[in-house]
């Protein structure tokens, strides 16, 4: 059974023109989990992504044109659920996430501390200044939605139970989902983590659009105004 309740997930990995990065993620999963079923979603790729994620024995779901980010995940997650997964990883297939910290994230949910673990990552230098600015600002409204700290709510490392992801399905296709993920998961008061992971830029071209994705952001947010001004109560 995918995602087995011993700690074995079934891993979901994005991907949207990825085809010099993607086989390499695809290694780097299969080393941290050797048994863990993977599954790339080749979101409308023109590159040969699909193709480098089936070199490396993933399983490749494709979708016939791009459709954002958020909807390859919420696809790649249906299906890891509908194969039977009990728990869940996602990492972007840009190579910014570090596999082999797999099992690191796993671990709080394999003995019952959480339900979503965060891959949180440092505002250091290595993340671009606008970056780290919005970075900044959606872990202090996250962290206020929660009533807890939230040190990284951008990521897309991270890791969850199926019964989180069954209760916990936003509609947003872009990169608003992820943040509708956690702060529907914060609201619903489902466990969340947070473990210290590195802050990778390789200078990978990135496809947020500024000025699109952040009033999608601001969107999501807005919805939960009256969390953000209680703390949380």
């Amino acid at each position: 059974m995918p995602g087995r309740a011993d700690g074995i997930p079934a891993v979901v990995i994005p991907a949207y023109q990825a085809a010099a990065t993607v086989g390499h993620v695809v290694a780097g999963v299969r080393s941290a989990v050797p048994s863990a079923p993977i599954y790339v979603i080749d979101d409308g790729c023109t590159d040969g992504t699909g193709e480098g994620g089936r070199a490396g024995g993933a399983t490749v779901l494709r979708h016939p044109a791009n459709l954002g980010k958020g909807a390859a995940l919420a696809s790649g997650i249906a299906r890891a659920l509908a194969d039977g997964a009990t728990l869940i990883v996602t990492l972007d297939a840009d190579g910014q996430h570090a596999p082999e910290l797999i099992p690191a994230l796993v671990a709080p949910l394999a003995d019952g501390r959480a339900d979503l673990v965060l891959g949180a990552r440092v505002r250091t230098g290595e993340m671009p200044l606008g970056r780290r600015l919005t970075n900044w600002l959606s872990a202090a409204l996250a962290s206020r939605v929660g009533d807890q700290a939230v040190p990284d709510a951008q990521t897309g490392f991270r890791a969850f139970s199926s019964r989180l992801a069954a209760a916990v399905r936003p509609p947003e296709r872009y990169y608003d989902y992820e943040t509708a993920f956690l702060l529907g998961a914060l609201a619903a008061g489902f466990r969340v983590w947070s473990v210290p992971v590195p802050t990778i830029y390789r200078g990978a071209p990135s496809h947020f659009r500024p000025w699109a994705d952040t009033w999608r952001l601001a969107r999501v947010f807005a919805r939960y105004g009256p969390r953000i001004l209680a703390g949380g109560r």
